[in-house]
């Protein structure tokens, strides 16, 4: 059985920001354009409302969205298959717009979020859920991924700095038996590190990789005061997510609960997922380049300083896209493009098409997959 709140709503949305984001914010409506005030404060710009509404997808509206179907009767792996140095590929997307908006912490509630910068789905926005979502146009190479990735926008004094282009986005295993991942379930969402998160616990995160970097600077905990100023630099961040799930909830009510790290089998050094959270997921690793350079000082982001850097994913692709793409590069661990192609394995061929498109099996040629906006039903 399921721990539910006997809060309702208006309180629920109290206690879960508060634990969330700290207790003592305070309530803004900025205008998607509006740049975060400046000051010396930790978390410059962090101000933001207490959510009083549930998704539309939470169907008791207690915080919790269960699976439908539930994953259950799993055991963490301990396997130890054919080392492979890279089990991935890559999912990349352009921005889209942004907006004040935050579609799982603040859902329904337009303008109480800090501002984020949004890629993949075009349409995302504080109602979006699955259904919104799903079968929806997309910046990201593969059309089936209709998926919504967000993180706070980044300033340059008033200016807003958008990436250019796709943004690069690993799909890995976080765990050693990289045959045991298995594809996101549909609906699936969760937030990625804390706004509200000091220096040290941003450099002591679990998915934290090498922090800001430009030019030769590498692991800042904090945006860099300076970076070299040519037109071949930006600036840089990596940070990956958890991705061991309990196999029983899209999303709880800290949108962190059903999703963890993967944690080391005692006496060897192999990741492998805990009995809490059995289920092997792909590892998203967000990898964002920000055409900015010379003298930062004015740089931040709209969360605060350069440690409050956190990430939403929320997943929408296509299922049966999404499942080849594990399948055949992280199950079959080849380090794969966009395409699921591995120039070091031609032999083993690409998953998609040239149109980033996956394929009918056994059908004519050109036939593909699409997902209809209308109904959510994919067929060829």
């Amino acid at each position: 059985m399921r721990p539910r709140s006997k809060l309702p709503a208006l309180l629920l949305g109290s206690a879960l920001i508060a634990s969330l984001l700290g207790v003592g914010t305070v309530a803004t409506a900025a205008g998607p354009g509006d740049a975060p005030a400046a000051s010396a404060g930790a978390h410059t710009g962090h101000t933001m409302a207490v959510s009083t509404q549930a998704s539309a997808d939470d169907p008791d509206g207690d915080g919790y969205i269960p699976a439908d179907p539930p994953v259950t009767g799993v055991t963490p792996s301990e396997a130890t298959p054919p080392p492979r140095y890279h089990k991935e590929f890559q999912a990349n997307c352009a921005v889209t717009h942004t907006a004040p908006d935050d579609p799982i912490v603040y859902p329904g509630q337009p303008g109480k979020s800090h501002d984020h910068t949004f890629m993949g789905n075009t349409t995302t926005h504080a109602g979006s859920t699955t259904a919104s979502l799903y079968g929806g146009s997309t910046t990201c190479l593969a059309p089936a991924d209709a998926s919504a990735y967000w993180m706070p926008s980044l300033y340059k004094g008033d200016r807003k700095i958008l990436p250019v282009g796709p943004q690069v986005i690993y799909y890995k295993a976080g765990v050693t038996d990289y045959t045991s991942v298995r594809p996101f379930p549909k609906g699936l969402r969760y937030v990625v590190g804390d706004p509200m998160q000091s220096a040290q616990e941003f450099r002591g995160h679990k998915g934290f990789v090498e922090g800001w970097e430009c030019g030769d600077s590498f692991f800042n905990v904090d945006i860099p005061a300076s970076c070299p100023s040519r037109p071949d630099v930006q600036l840089n961040i990596r940070m990956q997510a958890p991705s061991c799930w309990d196999g029983k909830y899209l999303d709880t009510p800290d949108h962190k609960s059903h999703m963890v790290y993967p944690v080391v089998k005692p006496g060897t050094n192999d990741n492998m997922c805990p009995a809490s959270h059995p289920v092997a997921l792909p590892m998203i690793e967000f990898k964002m380049a920000f055409p900015v350079n010379g003298d930062m000082g004015d740089v931040r982001l709209a969360s605060g300083r350069g440690y409050s850097f956190h990430y939403d994913f929320f997943n929408a692709w296509e299922e049966r896209t999404l499942e080849a793409l594990v399948d055949h590069c992280i199950v079959g661990g080849l380090q794969c493009d966009t395409r699921g192609y591995d120039q070091n394995h031609p032999e083993r061929g690409a998953v998609l098409n040239a149109d980033h498109r996956l394929p009918c099996p056994g059908g004519k040629e050109g036939a593909e997959w699409t997902t209809r906006e209308s109904t959510g039903s994919s067929a060829c």
